[in-house]
């Protein structure tokens, strides 16, 4: 196992269901790191291509000049969800209690997770899940700042520092069979530390670790493992 039982834990161990039944119509990161993740995907995706938007909400970050053949979305709250105004279809899944997704072997080019990681608890079973989902030749684009609802994020991230997070999710993508060794991208502002010092307001770090499906992956495969 790549997470210990301690490790996984949440401050607040009620379920996730009851945390996110009222719908949070804001943004979690600022403006800055938004541009910087719709340059991503602006770059990295490919228009016509099949986009799972994971624990999406009322907003996806997708470029608005790029057009894909669906975007499906997955969340915790329908009403968020239902406001996205790029989803073609979405369910609802608490992926702490179900991390299997009744979504069919390589049919995504592109799956997307923003700002959410940190929540997972059974985050080995949710990357397998991801690369069986995806096609050979697709990506992951999982992205993440310093913040955080810290009483929901497991101890494995609450108690690490912003690039050992970095290191953390990359160590999820090694551990799951098909992927290839994943990317980084970093754009940490050295001066955020020295604002942070004062108590003044700084620029969102942004953190992105991107990951290439290399070979088939079925559930299978998967279960057996």
């Amino acid at each position: 196992m790549l997470l210990s039982d301690t490790q996984r834990r949440k401050q607040d161990e009620s379920s996730d269901t009851l945390f996110y039944d009222t719908p949070r119509f804001v943004t979690h990161v600022d403006e800055g790191f938004i541009d910087q993740l719709t340059q991503l995907y602006r770059q990295r995706l490919q228009p016509g291509s099949r986009v799972l938007d994971m624990m999406s909400s009322w907003v996806s970050h997708l470029p608005e000049d790029v057009s894909f053949a669906h975007v499906e979305g997955h969340g915790m709250n329908e009403a968020e969800l239902d406001r996205n105004p790029r989803l073609d279809h979405y369910f609802v899944q608490n992926l702490n209690e179900n991390p299997r997704f009744e979504l069919e072997d390589a049919s995504f080019d592109a799956i997307l997770n923003t700002v959410s990681v940190q929540y997972l608890q059974q985050p080995e079973i949710v990357f397998a899940e991801m690369r069986r989902m995806l096609k050979p030749g697709g990506i992951a684009i999982i992205s993440f700042s310093n913040r955080m609802f810290p009483h929901k994020a497991i101890q494995a991230w609450s108690n690490s520092s912003e690039l050992g997070r970095i290191e953390l999710v990359k160590n999820y993508v090694r551990a799951t069979p098909g992927f290839a060794e994943p990317e980084a991208i970093i754009n940490a502002p050295t001066s955020s530390s020295i604002f942070q010092l004062f108590g003044l307001p700084s620029a969102d770090p942004f953190y992105a670790v991107i990951a290439e499906a290399v070979q088939p992956l079925t559930r299978s495969t998967n279960e057996t493992a």
